[in-house]
């Protein structure tokens, strides 16, 4: 996907994954409890690749985190 906002999307998915393993916790396991499969967290986090998500998944990450949504988007 070509985006304006591509350096987003991927800043996006790299917080995904820092917060992810600040709490010890791999894809599969994550993915899990985020409700959302391990393929699909794979292509969020991915620095290589554009890859956006919906609301409710945005929503359940930063549930499953334990974190305001806002974290995700800090620089």
């Amino acid at each position: 996907m070509k985006t304006k906002y591509e350096r987003e999307y991927i800043k996006f998915g790299l917080k995904v994954q820092y917060y992810r393993k600040l709490r010890g916790m791999t894809q599969e396991a994550f993915a899990e409890k985020a409700g959302i499969s391990w393929s699909y967290l794979a292509k969020i986090e991915s620095p290589t690749r554009v890859f956006g998500v919906s609301m409710e998944t945005l929503f359940s990450i930063a549930d499953a985190l334990d974190i305001p949504v806002s974290k995700l988007f800090e620089d």
